[in-house]
């Protein structure tokens, strides 16, 4: 470690990404005795936590039909990771972004390799939204995982052209409403191959299979996608 490294490790020493508290490591051993990464048995389709082991799929995905093929988190959106997501995303903690990278890297390169992806595209903010919080979220992680792969990113292939309003604040059909021609494939999506989504959460989907659909439109093969967490399946 080089002198400057060593500054900036004294003025901006690492914390937890779950806490928030001065650690060596990304998850202090008090959190890393609770926070759970998500297991068997989840949804096929969403990777959703279930119920029971004998069930396929979550409720959402016995009565949907996605346009992605599949989707994989790394934790449920609860609790500390709730908290660590909301600091990602509004407290401009996005160091933690090449955390959650390695960690979908850790648990799922082999799983993105096995698909074939060919790139790697994070769902977008509108632009106005991205100005006032200086970044994507999304584009953070992607790129990091992307370095991770060696695959390339494409950032530029989708736009998002209505500033939408936030998921969370509306029931399911006003989601669906709510994204309706929010997106637009733009001249630098030229890929015909696997596409793989990076978001940062999954509720019902209707963010992730909006883009999906729109990429198949336009001649993506398949589309698969991965978040950091991810909503009950039950």
């Amino acid at each position: 470690m080089n002198l400057i490294e060593k500054c900036l490790g004294v003025l901006y020493p690492q914390t937890c990404c779950f806490c928030g508290k001065v650690s060596k490591e990304h998850i202090c051993k008090e959190c890393s005795e609770k926070i759970t990464y998500l297991e068997e048995p989840v949804c096929k389709k969403c990777g959703k936590p279930i119920r029971y082991e004998e069930q396929e799929y979550c409720s959402d995905c016995q009565n949907t039909v996605f346009f992605y093929e599949q989707g994989k988190s790394v934790w449920l959106h609860t609790g500390s990771v709730r908290w660590s997501v909301y600091q990602f995303k509004y407290h401009n903690r996005r160091i933690y972004g090449k955390f959650y990278a390695q960690e979908l890297f850790r648990l799922y390169g082999k799983w993105i390799r096995e698909n074939k992806i060919d790139v790697i595209i994070p769902i977008p903010l509108h632009k106005k939204r991205k100005r006032k919080r200086g970044y994507n979220q999304s584009e953070v992680i992607a790129r990091h995982l992307g370095k991770l792969l060696n695959l390339p990113v494409n950032a530029r292939a989708v736009v998002r052209v209505r500033n939408t309003k936030p998921q969370k604040e509306l029931s399911h059909k006003e989601r669906t409403r709510n994204l309706r021609d929010a997106f637009r494939v733009t001249k630098y999506w030229n890929e015909r191959g696997n596409v793989l989504l990076i978001d940062d959460i999954y509720t019902t989907g209707n963010t992730v299979d909006s883009v999906a659909k729109l990429l198949r439109q336009k001649g993506a093969n398949k589309v698969w996608f991965l978040t950091i967490s991810i909503g009950q399946g039950f």
